[in-house]
């Protein structure tokens, strides 16, 4: 059976975890968190006594190694992976990806590495807010360059599909890009809302229902997750609060001379519907040779097409995409 060890066992570490040993994966990890250790041991997962031990055990068993660490610890888990299991390829589910490819570049520039990001969460935190079903039908976002290995990005991709996730294909940029304005920004938004509302005092606070419980409810998770996330991402995210800001202007520039709101409104109601459209829209079914030259490229075109992996047949990649017609 495949082995999976996973560096981290928060939310989505202790997930994997849980996904893949449902599957049938050998599943082991380690945490530095004891509460989180404990509780996974209590459920009756592998764990080890530490990082170092669990990367002994997957350098014998040429584990597929699942980084599942906030951004700002990533550095340290590297040098230990250079130090005992240098030679396992490696995937990670932290949200951003350029920077994390950075790193490995320097720290392991001969490692075999493919990002992932799974894009799926919960309102808790730590182990005790995963699930073996976390991932179910959720997209798990695989960079996919030109010169990806091909071997090892399979290799992933069948880990992401036995934990119930259906696979994205896209480049580092393109993922960054993308996150910044559907999940990073929107974390920001939060942030500035929910201080805007309790800024209206008392009454303002006693009145907030459905309106402000939904544009702040990502405003309730971890801080120091959330900064690691947002500014591990700056340059995009950057771009993407420069628009908002604009949009949040021609608003208050319609507002003060005419007071309308309706282009503002209107355009982000479209928007929001065709989004929820997009989610019931009739698929085709594709597939692909994932060894042939111009693979990686027509699979990022996929992605941004909005289509999906669901299964993998030795090389053959099959999944649905989107008709628009």
């Amino acid at each position: 059976m495949p082995a999976v060890c996973v560096i981290g066992l928060g939310l989505i570490g202790g997930s994997v975890l849980r996904a893949a040993a449902a599957a049938g994966w050998q599943a082991y990890g380690a945490t530095a968190s004891t509460a989180d250790a404990d509780a996974a041991r209590g459920a009756g997962h592998d764990v080890a006594a530490d990082v170092d031990e669990a990367l002994r055990r997957a350098a014998s068993d040429d584990a597929l190694l699942v980084i599942a660490v906030p951004l700002t610890a990533l550095d340290s888990v590297l040098r230990q992976i250079a130090r005992f299991a240098p030679h396992c390829g490696l995937t990670d589910v932290i949200s951003v990806k350029g920077p994390v490819a950075a790193s490995i570049t320097t720290r392991l520039p001969e490692a075999r590495y493919v990002g992932g990001h799974p894009m799926a969460g919960s309102s808790t935190s730590g182990w005790a807010g995963g699930s073996a079903e976390l991932f179910r039908d959720a997209p798990w976002l695989l960079v996919t360059e030109d010169d990806t290995d091909r071997a090892h990005w399979l290799r992933t991709a069948r880990l992401a599909l036995a934990c119930g996730a259906e696979v994205v294909a896209a480049s580092a940029r393109e993922h960054d890009a993308a996150v910044a304005r559907i999940s990073h920004l929107p974390h920001v938004l939060a942030a500035v809302l929910a201080s805007v509302g309790s800024g209206g005092g008392g009454l303002a606070m006693s009145l907030a229902a459905g309106s402000f419980s939904d544009g702040t409810r990502v405003a309730g998770s971890r801080p120091a997750l959330v900064q690691a996330m947002c500014e591990g991402n700056r340059d995009e995210l950057l771009a993407a609060i420069d628009d908002a800001l604009g949009r949040l202007g021609v608003a208050r520039g319609s507002l003060a001379t005419t007071g309308s709101l309706a282009a503002t409104i209107n355009h982000g109601n479209l928007s929001r519907m065709r989004w929820t459209e997009s989610k019931t829209l009739p698929t085709g079914e594709f597939r692909l040779q994932f060894l042939d030259p111009d693979a990686p490229a027509e699979l990022r075109a996929i992605g941004e097409a909005g289509g999906r992996i669901h299964t993998i047949r030795g090389d053959v990649l099959h999944g649905t995409l989107p008709r628009r017609d």
